[in-house]
Formats: C-alpha cells, sequence, structure tokens
C-alpha cells in the first residue's frame, strides 16, 4: 500500500481470516503460518492475564502455549460468532475458557510446540507486572491496555520494516509539537525547517493510518473502526490518569 494514499483500502485479511485459515488449512505449515503474526502480538497480553489470575509463571507459560496449540488445531473456533466483531474480546473470551475448561483436562502442556517456533522472552513479559499488584485495574481492563501497547508495537515494527529511514524518525512521533527540535532535525537530515515540518506530519499520518488499518485487521465490521480506536487510546490513557 503506498503510504501517501489518503484513502488506502480496507485490509481484506482480518485476524478472523487467518483463524479461518488455520481452521480450514489442514496443512500444519499453513496454519501455523496464518497464527504466527496472532501470537506475536498476543502471546504477551495473554501471558500476563493468566499471571493476574493468579497463575505461576511457568503455569501462565504453558497456559499460554497450550491455548495457542488449541487454536491452532482449530478447536472451539468452528462455532466463533464473528458477527461479535471484535478479535481482541474473542482472544480474551476464548483464552479465558481455556483456562476453565480445557486447562484442567490437559493439566499441563509439554514445554515447546507451537512458541517454539518463534522468538519468545517469557522473562520480558513478567517486567512491570510486580508494579501493577495493587493498581486497580481488573484482569480485563489490563489487557486491553496491554493489547493496546502490543497492538502499537507491532505498528512501529512494521513502519521500521517497510521504510528505510524510519528509525532516524521514530523518536519524534511521541514528542508534541513544542518539544520538536526542528534545529537539530534539519542539520541531522539536510532540509528546511518547513520541510521538517511537514516530513513530521506526514510521518503521523502514516503511522495513524497503520493504527487504524491494524485496528482494522481485528474487525468484521469496518464501522467498528472509530469505535475500537477509542477503546485503544482509553485503555492507554489509564496509565496518565
Amino acid at each position: 500500500m503506498d503510504p501517501s494514499d489518503p484513502n488506502p483500502t480496507f485490509f481484506a485479511t482480518t485476524r478472523w481470516t487467518l483463524v479461518g485459515q488455520a481452521v480450514r488449512g489442514g496443512d500444519d505449515t499453513v496454519s501455523a503460518t496464518a497464527l504466527e503474526s496472532i501470537f506475536s502480538t498476543y502471546w504477551q497480553p495473554l501471558y500476563r492475564y493468566a499471571r493476574r489470575r493468579g497463575h505461576k509463571p511457568e503455569d501462565a507459560e504453558d497456559l499460554v502455549q497450550g491455548f495457542f496449540a488449541h487454536l491452532l488445531a482449530g478447536n472451539g473456533l468452528r462455532l466463533v460468532d464473528q458477527d461479535r466483531g471484535r478479535f481482541r474480546a474473542f482472544m480474551l473470551g476464548a483464552m479465558a475458557n481455556y483456562m476453565a475448561n480445557e486447562w484442567r483436562r490437559e493439566h499441563r502442556q509439554k514445554r515447546g510446540g507451537f512458541a517454539d517456533r518463534l522468538s519468545i522472552d517469557w522473562k520480558d513479559a513478567e517486567s512491570g507486572l510486580g508494579l501493577e499488584v495493587e493498581d486497580g485495574r481488573s484482569p480485563d481492563r489490563a489487557f486491553d491496555r496491554e493489547w493496546a501497547q502490543a497492538l502499537l508495537a507491532k505498528v512501529l515494527r512494521d513502519m521500521a520494516e517497510d521504510e528505510e529511514d524510519f528509525g532516524a524518525w521514530e523518536p519524534y512521533l511521541a514528542m508534541s509539537g513544542e518539544q520538536l527540535p526542528y534545529a537539530e532535525m534539519c542539520a541531522r537530515f539536510g532540509m528546511t525547517e518547513n520541510a521538517a515540518r511537514v516530513a513530521v506530519h506526514r510521518l503521523r499520518k502514516r503511522y495513524r493510518q497503520r493504527v487504524r488499518d491494524e485496528i482494522a485487521r481485528t474487525l468484521e465490521n469496518r464501522e467498528m473502526v472509530d469505535e475500537e480506536m477509542r477503546v485503544l487510546f482509553s485503555a492507554l490513557a489509564e496509565d496518565f490518569s
């Protein structure tokens, strides 16, 4: 997609589509590939959700791996009501159901399996948890915040892969207009202040569109994007309230 396109087309491949591919595929490679991008965004929020529900680190790790193996096998997905629209809500509900039911029957998923195909730092998911025990958030509310953080992190990773000079410009995304060091930017990139202002404006416009597109991937109905955007930024705003 051309990042300068003011009216980008709606993504045809949603998270629901990927899950459908995993369910219908019958090919382990196809199924694993379909779920890999989902896993990369959702594993950490789900791990922390399990931890906040009282599970020890090793059990939370096994739960997440078992849950994704459960998804990979297509269990429980064929009857999913996609009309509910929000993949975020589906993942949380499916994980809660798995924790309540499948975990009791399976007891413990052998470490490895699906997650072995990815680079996962389980210890990284522990960072910050000790500081949040008394913050008053329910595990569900905390999941929404961590989903928002993971989604934004994915957007930044994707932009870094797609835009050659993104790493040099990324620090300016988080700065307010008053904080932007235009003199430094002019010297660094060899441009006028007006050109630097335009470049930052376009960068932020691309970033906002990327966020919208990524959220759109989690929905069946594109009319829900604005509402889900409000959920995302409301979840993030709790950190500053």
